[in-house]
């Protein structure tokens, strides 16, 4: 696997540079339209494609077989571990002994889709958060083996009378006690994950997460190193990207400015430097010290690194005990923020501008991945001088204040002429707990404040060069950790002289920084995008969108549904998508449900 993972960098480093044309590269996926389309949509396993189930259902048939093929050897040297043992007591020890040898095999996947920067999740086209659901599913078909097996082993001391056994720790043979404290540890991480208690305490699933390192710990003092060899793969390429991601997390990024929106929604706007380039939808995972120093929380990149090559950008929804924190925080008068930041992780490739057309659906915060795509789109329309598709967005918001977000839809830097004549944008904007238009519509509001940090001469002007370094010892240096070592080291260094070589460079620009002027900065953030946005917006108020009409008429043979939002609308989307009334429509789902 190792060996897989290795060879996958260097594929994906050549695919890379031979994608550098500009011209969208769509034959493969046409090929797979049938594979990525949605069969099953239900709430315990969320939407499933027809390769994902396919995928599933032999993963299915290994476990089964193997079950299978162990009692069948089992059963046929059958050995009696007590004198006067009946013979279905016997089988019955031997199947809670194979449930942990299949659970096994399903520990040996489990954390690969957790390693966010691995070669092998592009290597099959995943990114970092789609591929969670794996880990989730994996992790309750673990969980629901290895309690069966404790609980069979424990059923079997009761009804052959050796309750002591569960206190046996042999040196030579199976460690019981080992096994229990590793049960105990991974049935806590387990019901503190399911969506209930993880939606209202987040903290609670967090902290509890990271039992995983005593669960190991004491898993390897059960089974023994023969079967620890069999998941040590996927830890090993885990362990690889948690130190490199630990490395990267030490620098604290240069905060620029901040924009406050009157719907409590926040935009965070960092420096880098222009040689870091991602592709639209890719997340970054932010952590703010001050508020907590071990907690980071994934938000939707909504700059574009070809519009904005000097800035990143990521729009926060105040929800959530954090999110409020940090709402509140730059609410206050504070003129320095320190923050850190860990990634960004995204798609190899802009696959969405293979449609004709979008139709991209949305509920209030699932608006940011769709600001980056339209993004990329108005640039490959107006410097590019490409073909696009053309853009219908229907957004649901709770409050009119809610639609100040489509304001961050646009760049400044594009003059209005070429918004209007080359972007082809429609917006239908559903306003669902308030009957009537307000006194003001949302393109007269002018409530949005921005707030200008000082540099701190400590933290140099951020450069995600460290970044960019981290990403190509991810790729190439999963074969030997001290290689990972003096490679990364030796990047810290350079690294560390490039930033005060680039803090020299921009200590001329900061003296013209926008924050000892704030008031023509703020007046330009509201001016033309908004006026374009006003004329390309259809709001609608006391209702809520007639997804199936709108997706029914949506003309042309090839159009592309991108939606992100409540796992309600996620799901009747996909529903629509899958009925088989409308051929053309083709199903994307963008989920952040961590």
């Amino acid at each position: 696997m190792m060996f897989i993972a290795a060879l996958g960098c260097v594929y994906l480093h050549l695919e890379k540079m031979s994608q550098n044309s500009d011209s969208p590269s769509d034959g493969k996926s046409k090929r797979l339209g049938f594979w990525e389309k949605p069969v099953v949509v239900m709430a315990p396993m969320g939407i499933v494609t027809a390769m994902e189930l396919a995928f599933a259902a032999m993963f299915i048939a290994l476990l089964v077989w193997s079950l299978s093929n162990y009692l069948h050897v089992s059963f046929g040297h059958l050995h009696m571990h007590k004198e006067g043992e009946k013979v279905w007591q016997a089988k019955f020890r031997s199947v809670s002994l194979r449930l942990g040898y299949i659970g096994n095999i399903c520990s040996a996947f489990l954390f690969f889709p957790v390693t966010r920067s691995s070669s092998l999740l592009p290597l099959v086209g995943l990114t970092s958060e789609s591929s969670i659901k794996y880990h989730i599913w994996l992790g309750h078909l673990s969980m629901v083996l290895f309690s069966g097996h404790a609980l069979g082993f424990i059923i079997y001391w009761g009804i052959t009378h050796q309750m002591a056994a569960m206190l046996e720790w042999s040196k030579t043979y199976v460690s019981n006690v080992a096994g229990e404290i590793a049960i105990v540890f991974a049935l806590a991480m387990w019901v503190t994950s399911l969506p209930r208690v993880r939606r209202k305490m987040f903290e609670v699933f967090f902290y509890a997460h990271h039992l995983y390192i005593l669960y190991i710990f004491f898993y390897v003092l059960h089974v023994g190193v023969a079967y620890f060899c069999m998941i040590l793969p996927g830890i090993f390429l885990f362990l690889i990207d948690r130190y490199l991601r630990f490395l990267q997390s030490r620098q604290r990024a240069r905060l620029i400015a901040a924009r406050l929106l009157p719907c409590e929604t926040l935009e965070l706007n960092f420096s880098k430097t222009p040689g870091l380039r991602y592709n639209p939808t890719s997340i970054l995972f932010v952590n703010v010290p001050s508020i907590s120093k071990l907690q980071w929380h994934p938000f939707t990149i909504t700059s574009n690194s070809n519009v904005e090559p000097d800035q990143l950008s990521v729009v926060i929804k105040s929800e959530g005990i954090w999110c409020q924190k940090l709402y509140k925080e730059l609410s206050s008068s504070i003129d320095r923020l320190e923050v850190s930041i860990e990634g960004p992780y995204g798609p190899s490739s802009s696959h969405f501008l293979r449609h004709e057309s979008l139709v991209m659906v949305c509920g209030g915060s699932g608006i940011t991945p769709f600001i980056s795509i339209i993004r990329e789109i108005l640039f490959r329309s107006t410097k590019q001088k490409m073909e696009t598709p053309d853009i219908l967005l229907v957004c649901a918001f709770k409050n009119s204040a809610d639609l100040t977000m489509l304001d961050l839809l646009l760049p400044i830097l594009f003059a209005p002429t070429e918004i209007s004549e080359k972007l082809k944008l429609q917006i239908e904007a559903y306003v669902t707990r308030e009957k009537g238009q307000p006194n003001t519509d949302y393109g007269a509001q002018n409530t949005t404040r921005a707030v200008w940090f000082k540099p701190d001469p400590r933290f140099p002007h951020f450069c995600f060069h460290w970044a960019e370094q981290l990403a190509l010892a991810r790729c190439n240096n999963h074969i030997l950790i001290c290689y990972i070592s003096s490679f990364v080291g030796i990047g810290f260094l350079w690294q560390k002289k490039g930033n005060a070589v680039e803090m020299k460079k921009i200590q001329n620009l900061e003296m013209g920084s926008p924050s000892a002027s704030p008031g023509p900065v703020d007046r330009e953030l509201e001016s033309f995008p908004k006026q374009c946005l006003v004329q390309a917006t259809n709001v609608h108020y006391g209702a809520r969108p007639d997804l199936k009409r709108i997706l029914f008429e949506c003309k042309g043979s090839d159009v592309g549904v991108l939606v992100c939002g409540p796992r309600k609308m996620r799901h009747e989307v996909a529903r629509i998508c899958s009925s088989g009334l409308a051929n053309n429509l083709h199903f994307e789902s963008i989920s952040f449900s961590w």
